[in-house]
């Protein structure tokens, strides 16, 4: 049996999917809040074993004597403009402790979600080097909480038999659509264009960045899906924190013409100022360190951004379909 967090997320949703066409089905219990109807579409027709709530999946798990062969804990509260610490310390933190900790107890290989939100302003670089991550400072709660239970993960003794952090980076991709405001970039440029006709990049308000040229590691959805597959897969590796990223940095500017371009609609690009409220925990270059992983033996490649944005467009958004 295979145990799922955050199911009717983003990634949750689409790792369901794949998990599915990789032959998990009646095997696969899932775990979510599921009081967000809207986000429904994304597990619709999946197949799982039992659909179970967030608040009542720890006791159970704690005290199951069922056989559990592997957890995947995707589930978290990633909203990056809350200030609710204690939110955070609750879903976030503290939660993944007492997952972490039953693996450990049981004997259960454990795959979760960290973030690249946790190397804050980047003056740290993007290294996945335990001597690097102990020096990192998030610039939100949220990457604070991601932060936390890193930090906290590295320096227990009894861990479980397998386990994996998952620092991603701006992943995109379909099975997005109920974020709102924390949806991916290409997201928002696709409608955009469609509603309006071009698109409104935030402007630099730094000197050493032209505008549009502030740059993210940008990751199809689907490459994540495979580097969890892998791990999942090969538990001869190390057990570590890893960076799941492409290692290269691609420029809004040319998020937004692949996305006009994807539209078959012509280049119109405007610039706003970045809002007030993000300003000062704005990003302005990210790019994961893809050395670790690489050793780790995934050698497979990455979509390109242009690649990834016209199947994005094409197959999904233009038709408002799921994976």
């Amino acid at each position: 049996m295979i145990i799922l967090t955050g199911v009717s997320g983003f990634i949750g949703s689409c790792l369901l999917t794949k998990l599915n066409a990789s032959g998990f089905n009646r095997d696969v219990v899932v775990v979510d809040d599921f009081y967000k109807l809207y986000k429904d579409k994304n597990t619709d027709e999946k197949v799982v074993r039992e659909w179970m709530h967030r608040d009542i999946f720890l006791d159970w798990f704690e005290k199951t004597t069922q056989k559990v062969d592997f957890v995947l804990h995707m589930g978290a509260r990633t909203d990056t403009t809350l200030m609710d610490v204690e939110i955070f310390n609750e879903l976030n933190l503290n939660y993944s402790k007492r997952i972490w900790n039953v693996c450990t107890k049981r004997g259960i290989p454990l795959i979760y979600a960290s973030s690249a939100a946790t190397y804050g302003d980047g003056s740290q670089g993007f290294n996945d080097d335990h001597a690097v991550i102990r020096n990192l400072v998030p610039l939100n709660p949220y990457g604070d909480s991601k932060h936390q239970f890193d930090l906290w993960a590295l320096e227990q003794k009894d861990k479980p038999p397998f386990w994996i952090g998952c620092k991603f980076f701006n992943v995109y991709g379909p099975n997005e659509y109920h974020k709102g405001r924390m949806a991916s970039v290409i997201f928002h440029t696709f409608h955009q264009i469609k509603n309006t006709g071009g698109m409104k990049l935030f402007r630099s308000h730094r000197p050493d960045f032209k505008d549009g040229h502030q740059s993210r590691d940008f990751i199809y959805v689907k490459d994540i899906l495979n580097m969890i597959l892998y791990f999942m897969n090969n538990q001869n590796v190390d057990s570590d924190i890893y960076n799941f990223g492409t290692g290269k940095a691609r420029t809004f500017l040319d998020l937004a013409k692949s996305t006009f371009t994807a539209m078959n609609v012509p280049e119109n690009i405007s610039y706003i100022d970045t809002p007030v409220d993000i300003r000062d925990a704005y990003q302005y270059f990210t790019e994961a360190d893809i050395t670790k992983v690489r050793a780790a033996g995934y050698t497979q490649e990455f979509t390109t951004l242009e690649d990834g944005v016209n199947e994005y467009v094409n197959e999904y958004l233009k038709k408002g379909k799921y994976f």
